[in-house]
Order: structure tokens, then sequence, then C-alpha cells
């Protein structure tokens, strides 16, 4: 069974403007990911990034729909420093922003198969740090990985 990170902006991706095509296609493919995780054929990480940038969001409706989320999520990973000494590293290699570098790096120490993200910057930035994580968008990975 697949091991699935999920960059945040992918639990959100169903509230945003949904009259861009390509926010419309993210949102199915992510709706699509959250369906086989209730299903039991992927398996998807829970970091205490992602409870951290939750408490944050000032929507109520969104904090509430993703702790929902949350629960399809049966892999959960808490604060360790060697999480954070390899975003740090991460960080200085490709300059990410810290948080964007300390979910990859949960990503990469729970030895995920895939890093998904919505954000392309991120996207392009990370594969510079050669890891062995897939790191793609959801689109592509219904794409390509569920046949």
């Amino acid at each position: 069974m697949d091991l699935i990170y999920l960059d945040y902006n992918c639990f959100q991706r169903g509230f945003d403007d949904p009259n861009q095509i390509r926010i419309q296609f993210e949102a199915i493919a992510c709706e699509e990911i959250f369906k086989k995780a209730e299903r039991k054929e992927v398996c998807l990480v829970w970091s205490f990034m992602h409870a951290d940038e939750n408490i944050l969001c000032p929507f109520v409706e969104r904090k509430l729909s993703v702790i929902h989320l949350s629960t399809l999520c049966k892999k959960k990973i808490g604060p360790e420093d060697k999480i954070l000494n390899r975003a740090k590293a991460f960080q200085q290699k490709v300059n990410l922003s810290s948080k964007d570098a300390i979910h990859i790096a949960c990503a990469d120490y729970c030895g995920c198969r895939y890093f998904i993200t919505c954000d392309e910057l991120l996207l392009k930035r990370s594969k510079r740090l050669n890891l062995k994580i897939k790191m793609m968008n959801p689109v592509d990975y219904i794409r390509e990985v569920v046949k």
C-alpha cells in the first residue's frame, strides 16, 4: 500500500475558486485520493505541521473539514529533531519556506512514496532535492498512478 504525504493545500483545495479549471481538476483529484484512503487503498500521513497550519486557518468551516479529513490519515507523526534538522538542510539547499521544508522532511522521514501538492513552485524546487519520494500534483498522481 502506498504511503502518501499530502501538502496542506490538498486538504483545502475543495474550498478554492472553482471558476479556475485547474483548481477544479485538483479538487477532484484530491477528493479521489481521500476516497482511496477511505477504501484503505492508500495510507495517508498527518503531521504536526498539518495540525499547526490548520490551527492558523481563519475559516471555521475549512478547519472542521480538514479535521474530518485528518481522520483518514492513519499514520501520525510529531516533531522530532531529525525532521527539523532535515527541514533546515532542505531550506538551505533549495530555498524552501520553513513550512514547506518541514512538510517535505516529514514525508521523507516517514518513507513516503509520494509527496503531493498543488503548489507548482514547491514542486519545482523540491524535485531538486533528489529524494526517493515522487513529488507530484494531485492530478498527475491520478493520471499516472491510479489506473
